[in-house]
């Protein structure tokens, strides 16, 4: 059994880095498409740091961010509440609740963005005065999940989106149709789904597609997402797991992610990037995850990204959740 493991996993990788290696032209259409806040990948830290390989692996309230059939499979209630310090003072936290309701799975969540200052200054370096929050972006949104066969999850997401910047207000409707296939107790999954359905014009519509490994102790998954304003762009993430019945108190993840986002420089010396050797790539993501079930009675979760991107910065998330 285990060489026959090793051998799908061989295959797998293979597969995945050769479909990789097929995108590189740019796209014509790139930055065509409003509420751009929409690809940071708020309320997912788990998805953040395997670079954005998600689709097919995620689940619970993180699931409904990427790819709502990933809730199909949740058996208890879940409330998750989660926090994004992104570039140049920009705040970005969301919260979930999972409900299930017999073989369906009701979804909710809500999305805050802020950015409250910036350093504005015109064509000749003057400072501009501005008062108030340059954005305040609300994203809120409806899940309905289920399974069938056992092994098939369908999800889809309707979403209401207020855009605010700088006091120009744009107020949109988009939807997630996505789906799950699970094969051979959960060892591979294939997914996907359309995303931010709608008039591509306001909202980045995209296109995803992955399919993930899994064994006890690690997994692997890859993905290519295709958004209408930006060329076909891929994502590859491993997981580390250590199991519960190992340490005898929680089931701990180690992650590790790689995505071909544009360049974006070299890190300030003396940033973390910089000391982990990391200055000068803007395409690795790091994280981990923990969950314990026997916290008070009820489920633990808690999970964190690192996005180093060059000479912007780095971005970090982290999400607690409680499942009862």
């Amino acid at each position: 059994m285990k060489n026959i493991n090793f051998k799908l996993s061989v295959v797998f990788q293979v597969l995945l880095l050769c479909a990789a290696a097929a995108w590189a032209a740019p796209d014509p259409w790139a930055g065509t498409s409003a509420s751009a806040f929409l690809k940071l990948g708020t309320g997912a830290p788990a998805a953040q740091a395997l670079g954005n390989a998600f689709t097919a692996s995620g689940s619970g309230a993180q699931a409904l961010f990427w790819n709502p059939a990933g809730a199909a499979a949740a058996t208890t209630r879940q409330v998750q509440v989660s926090h994004m310090k992104w570039f140049e003072g920009v705040g970005d936290s969301a919260v979930a609740y999972i409900q299930p309701m017999g073989r369906t799975v009701l979804g909710v969540t809500a999305r805050y963005l802020r950015l409250g200052s910036l350093d504005n200054r015109n064509e000749m370096g003057i400072p501009q005065d501005y008062s108030g929050d340059i954005m305040k972006d609300l994203v809120a949104s409806v899940s309905l999940a289920r399974t069938f066969f056992t092994a098939l999850d369908l999800g889809a997401t309707a979403k209401y989106i207020n855009e605010n910047n700088a006091g120009t207000r744009h107020i949109n409707a988009a939807f997630d149709l996505g789906a799950r296939l699970r094969l051979f107790n959960d060892k591979i999954m294939f997914g996907l789904m359309g995303q931010n359905l709608g008039d591509s014009a306001e909202v980045p519509t995209a296109v995803r597609g992955g399919a993930a490994f899994n064994t006890k102790y690690f997994s692997i998954g890859g993905e290519l997402v295709d958004y209408a304003d930006d060329k076909m762009r891929y994502g590859i993430g491993l997981a580390l797991h250590i199991p519960e019945d190992i340490v005898q108190v929680a089931t701990f993840d180690i992650r590790l992610g790689y995505y071909n986002r544009e360049s974006t420089g070299a890190a300030e010396e003396g940033s973390i990037p910089e000391r982990i050797g990391l200055e000068n790539t803007s395409k690795v993501t790091l994280g981990f995850g923990f969950y314990s079930s026997e916290v008070l009675g009820y489920g633990l979760g808690l999970d964190y990204a690192m996005m180093p991107s060059g000479a912007l910065g780095t971005a970090h998330q982290i999400a607690v959740r409680l499942e009862f």
